[in-house]
């Protein structure tokens, strides 16, 4: 469990409901450190993330399941935020415009990319659960 109650804390927290990305970065089969910008949801205790069945990083997280996120970064934001963490294909998780919380964050997001909310659903149809093990930043 991640301590957000400490003053670097409280500026990761905030971040975690306020940011749009954050970048996975997983392993291939070459072991070279893979990075892309997902849209992700924090519940309090995982990062929920959906992926294109076809997604390199699925094979990547089936081989090696420890990834890294981070956030962007610029002096106005906090700073460095990383989390170590596991990762693992969540089967019972909602599609992506049904976890209301998920949608409310990209319901935009989905509209400026011109797909639906049934097209998302079909294209982002795996869900990842991240689990952070550590956090470091500053």
């Amino acid at each position: 469990m991640l301590d957000l109650n400490t003053k670097f804390g409280r500026l990761v927290k905030r971040r975690l409901k306020n940011e749009q990305e954050i970048w996975l970065t997983t392993v291939d089969k070459n072991g070279i450190p893979q990075l892309r910008p997902v849209w992700f949801f924090w519940d309090g205790e995982t990062f929920l993330l959906y992926s294109q069945t076809t997604a390199h990083k699925l094979k990547h997280i089936a081989r090696n399941p420890n990834v890294v996120l981070h956030f962007n970064s610029n002096n106005d934001d906090g700073g460095v935020v990383v989390f170590h963490g596991t990762a693992t294909v969540d089967p019972d998780a909602p599609a992506p415009t049904k976890h209301k919380s998920y949608f409310r964050k990209y319901k935009q997001g989905i509209q400026n990319i011109q797909m639906t909310p049934e097209q998302f659903d079909a294209s982002f149809s795996t869900a990842l659960r991240v689990t952070p093990t550590k956090m470091r930043g500053w």
